[in-house]
């Protein structure tokens, strides 16, 4: 007579015991692939940006027509921008700039009207900032934390009124030349001079600009570079989550620029600059309509398109350089803004 039992037979726990040995080996060996995978990614994206991240920032927007077309081919591109937004367009656009923030762009403050800054007062200059301050957050663009002066005007003034708003003031390195008419070639040829942490100036409403994208972007993986977001802290593009290393500009610190003013005729005059604190530097001089440069000297100098703006930087003569001024009949000195960069 044989007994009946409700309990498992031998043969079947030991069943039981070897599938839930080979269930706990594929479990971890599953870990061990996903781990690895993981790894592997991380190792990737390590060497895709081994030589660093560069900012890619377009002023001026949102514009309806233009926007869309800029998010769209950064999203094809699978990069992240900052996007400089004037508050008119803001406030006029609210729709555009939750889109900028919802593709997971960053959205700067480039002032409320995009007016020459440095005519302003300091209290007309505070009101740009906040105008345009509460016209991104009411889009739901979030709080700015980086602004940009039109024209890269700027003095301790409009800084200091930055400053108060929270906003690091930030220009640029490399300027697209786009808003003067530069080619989709020549846009491309200008980003292929960034350098890790450095940003470059473009803008949202130029159809060159926005075919430039794919290519810039191909030319930046080929040499080891990734677009990144800018630091608040250093003004200077890192990791796109911010968690990387800051980059700061090789000297650190900050600098300051001395005028002295040269010989004087009838029609010009000459102005020389002496910068302490840095070797590596970056002044923006300002000279007041109609007053031009005639020649200059010890600087490696670009303008922006109001042709009043300078900028200068070393180019192996020294921190002291100079120029010469055709005045119109206006002597003023030239206001100056230093940073190390």
């Amino acid at each position: 007579m044989i007994s009946k039992t409700s309990g498992p037979r031998p043969g079947s726990r030991l069943r039981g015991v070897v599938l839930l040995a080979t269930a706990g080996l594929l479990a971890a060996a599953s870990m061990t692939f996903l781990e690895t995978t993981a790894q592997a990614g991380t190792a990737r994206l390590s060497a895709d940006c081994a030589s660093g991240y560069v900012g890619l920032t377009f002023d001026d927007g949102p514009n309806p027509g233009n926007t869309n077309n800029l998010l769209s081919a950064l999203r094809t591109a699978g990069v992240r921008a900052t996007l400089f937004n004037t508050g008119q367009n803001a406030a006029n656009n609210a729709a555009l700039v939750a889109a900028e923030a919802n593709a997971g762009m960053w959205i700067g403050n480039h002032s409320y009207t995009h007016p020459h800054m440095l005519t302003l007062s300091a209290a007309q200059m505070s009101s740009e900032l906040s105008r345009t301050q509460s016209a991104i957050q009411n889009a739901g663009g979030g709080t700015p934390k980086l602004f940009r002066p039109p024209y890269g005007e700027t003095n301790a003034t409009l800084q200091s009124a930055a400053s108060a708003l929270g906003l690091r003031t930030l220009t640029w390195d490399v300027d697209s030349q786009d808003w003067n008419g530069a080619s989709t070639a020549q846009i491309v040829q200008a980003a292929s001079r960034l350098t890790n942490g450095q940003t470059i100036l473009m803008h949202d409403q130029y159809a060159t600009t926005i075919a430039a994208i794919p290519q810039i972007v191909t030319g930046l993986r080929n040499r080891g570079l990734c677009a990144g977001m800018i630091s608040p802290t250093t003004g200077r593009a890192v990791a796109p989550d911010g968690t990387g290393t800051p980059t700061t500009p090789p000297a650190g610190g900050s600098c300051t620029a001395t005028y002295a003013e040269g010989q004087k005729w009838s029609d010009r005059f000459n102005g020389q600059v002496s910068v302490t604190g840095t070797n590596t530097w970056t002044v923006t001089a300002t000279f007041r309509a109609p007053q031009k440069v005639i020649a200059t000297w010890n600087a490696t100098v670009t303008w922006d398109g109001s042709g009043t703006v300078m900028t200068a930087r070393p180019n192996g003569a020294g921190n002291t350089f100079g120029f010469t001024v055709q005045h119109g009949g206006d002597w003023t000195w030239p206001s100056l803004a230093c940073r190390a960069a």
